[in-house]
Order: C-alpha cells, then sequence, then structure tokens
C-alpha cells in the first residue's frame, strides 16, 4: 500500500462493529483461556508423589464365618478373599525380592487384615509396646479418615507400635483438643510434618504416641523357627482384627457409618518394612508397599489404596482366573 494515499474515515457504524467484534474476540480468548486452565489442572501432575491412576483398588467382602484371630489364616473365608497382588518397593515400583501379600474382610464387629509374609529368616526382637520395632522388619496398616489416621505396626515377635495422626486443621473444629489423649499437652502428643515428604499441602499434624485402638486383636504364626539363623524358614502369617467401635474419632468428620455400608470407600495403606535389602543391582529401599508411594513417606493418605467394601459374602466370590 503506498503511505501517501489518501483513506477516507470509517463510517460510526463500521467502527461500532469493529470495537463488537474486537470485544467479542477478547471474551472469547480468555475463555479458552480458563478452559485450557481447568483443563491443565485436572490432567496435569499430582499435587502428591505417587502416580493417582497407579494407585490400588480392592473390593473387601463381608463374611459370616467366626474369625479366630490366632495367625494362622486356615479359615475358609480366607482361602476365598481376593488377595493382593505381590507387594512393590515403594520408590520404584519395582517388584521385591521377597513375596508379601495381604486381603481383607469385614463383619458387623471388626475389620480383619490378613497377610502373608516370605521370609527364609524369620527375626524380631522387640517386646515393648510402642518400642522401634520398625528396626525389626514389620508390616504395617494404616487407616486414614478424613481429618486424621491411624498408624500400626508388629513383627514377628507380636509386639505393637501405634500412633495417632490428626490435621492440625482439623485440631480444635475436630473435637480432637477435647480429649486428653489428644491434647498438647500431653507429653506424647508431638508435632509432626511427615517423614521424607515434608510439603504435604494440608500441612502439618499432630500425633498422638498416647492412643490405643480399643479391642484390637492381632496374631502372628511363624512358618519355621525365631531368630534362628541355622534353619531356613517359610514366613509369618499375619491376622487382624480392628473394631469398628475403635474407628469413631476416623470416623467423626464425615459421619461415615460404622460398620460400613456397602459400595463404601476408605483409604487404607499396606506395607512391610525390612532390615535386609535385595543386592546390587536391585534398588531395594527395604520398603515394600502394597501400592507405592514415590517416596520414602507412609504417611500419605492420598496414595493409600482404596478398599472398596462389599455387603456380598466372601463365600460367593469366584476365585481370581
Amino acid at each position: 500500500m503506498d503511505s501517501h494515499q489518501t483513506i477516507s474515515p470509517p463510517s460510526v457504524h463500521f467502527r461500532f462493529w469493529i470495537a463488537l467484534t474486537t470485544l467479542l474476540t477478547a471474551a472469547s480468548c480468555a475463555g479458552v483461556a480458563r478452559g485450557a486452565e481447568v483443563l491443565a489442572s485436572a490432567t496435569g501432575p499430582s499435587r502428591f508423589p505417587c502416580n493417582p491412576e497407579e494407585i490400588a483398588h480392592y473390593t473387601a467382602y463381608r463374611t459370616h464365618e467366626p474369625i479366630n484371630i490366632d495367625g494362622r489364616l486356615d479359615e475358609k473365608c480366607w482361602a476365598t478373599a481376593p488377595r493382593s497382588p505381590r507387594f512393590i518397593d515403594i520408590l520404584t515400583g519395582k517388584p521385591t525380592l521377597y513375596d508379601t501379600r495381604a486381603a481383607v474382610l469385614w463383619d458387623d464387629k471388626n475389620l480383619y487384615v490378613a497377610y502373608w509374609v516370605e521370609e527364609p529368616d524369620v527375626m524380631a526382637t522387640y517386646t515393648n509396646h510402642n518400642s522401634p520395632i520398625y528396626y525389626n522388619n514389620d508390616v504395617e496398616v494404616f487407616i486414614a479418615g478424613r481429618d486424621a489416621y491411624y498408624e500400626f505396626e508388629l513383627n514377628a515377635l507380636n509386639t505393637v507400635y501405634e500412633a495417632f495422626f490428626i490435621w492440625e486443621d482439623a485440631y480444635a473444629k475436630g473435637g480432637f483438643a477435647e480429649a486428653p489423649e489428644f491434647k498438647r499437652s500431653n507429653p506424647q502428643v508431638k508435632a509432626f510434618n511427615g517423614v521424607d515428604y515434608t510439603t504435604h499441602p494440608r500441612g502439618p499434624r499432630l500425633g498422638s504416641w498416647d492412643w490405643r485402638f480399643p479391642g484390637l486383636q492381632t496374631a502372628v504364626h511363624i512358618n519355621g523357627t525365631l531368630n534362628n539363623h541355622t534353619d531356613k524358614d517359610h514366613g509369618w502369617t499375619v491376622e487382624l482384627a480392628f473394631p469398628w467401635e475403635g474407628m469413631k474419632w476416623l470416623a467423626k468428620a464425615d459421619a461415615r457409618a460404622l460398620p460400613p455400608k456397602h459400595d463404601d470407600v476408605w483409604r487404607i495403606d499396606f506395607s512391610r518394612f525390612n532390615q535386609y535389602k535385595a543386592p546390587p543391582p536391585a534398588k531395594d529401599s527395604g520398603g515394600w508397599f502394597w501400592s507405592r508411594h514415590g517416596v520414602w513417606d507412609s504417611h500419605i493418605p492420598e496414595c493409600f489404596p482404596y478398599v472398596t467394601f462389599s455387603t456380598n459374602d466372601v463365600q460367593q466370590v469366584k476365585p481370581a482366573k
């Protein structure tokens, strides 16, 4: 175009349509941008170290058969209950040196958890409640409510370690501050901010090592000989009963049913920690889990498996092929 060409000014109507078109285009672009932000938020990386698509899902069936908590797991219901896959490394998600599997059942009174632990040299030393049995080989269960979660550990001597954790943002409004076992003045109540994952979006927690799970039953059966290096063992099995009555603090915040209703979903973690590791080149952290966390920290409820409770009797479940 000739820069010296004379151009007549646009009409009023033409200027109006130009302005309206510009306004609508800007609004459309803004809407697209906002939509892109929402989509990026929905499909972007998780705020947590575990991959949401990898988190395990499990159906816990009801049992009408009485379970004797003796650690042997010889009831028919345990033979029928679906077992977890072989546990994987907490960090890498790779297969582990020895086999570990878990299963869950329930009835009106209890949540039942079973472990099958392959271990060629079964060892345990700690015998006092809340001793640091994580320095032995142990199995662990974490049960999460909306505003709190419970940690349970057990070694081959049937010694229990347990603690109860409360998110700081729920401590006062959830009524925890009024309970003696949760009071900040209690010397067994301490601030806690995770292990290796200390940037949880919800912030810090309070941990109570003064809380005891009411009515808890635990048992271990050793298939071999304990603390004997001269022979080879098969391993040990664990049988646990957590009464629903003892989960009131976990259920309070969202008024979840105790016992659960059909299709209720809880977040429960299952793991095993070992003092020995697979030799190189394996990258064995010593922490073996049903569902990988991606960081050396059990205290991330958002990484716990989803456990859906079914009122269908476990005896009617068809075995997995």
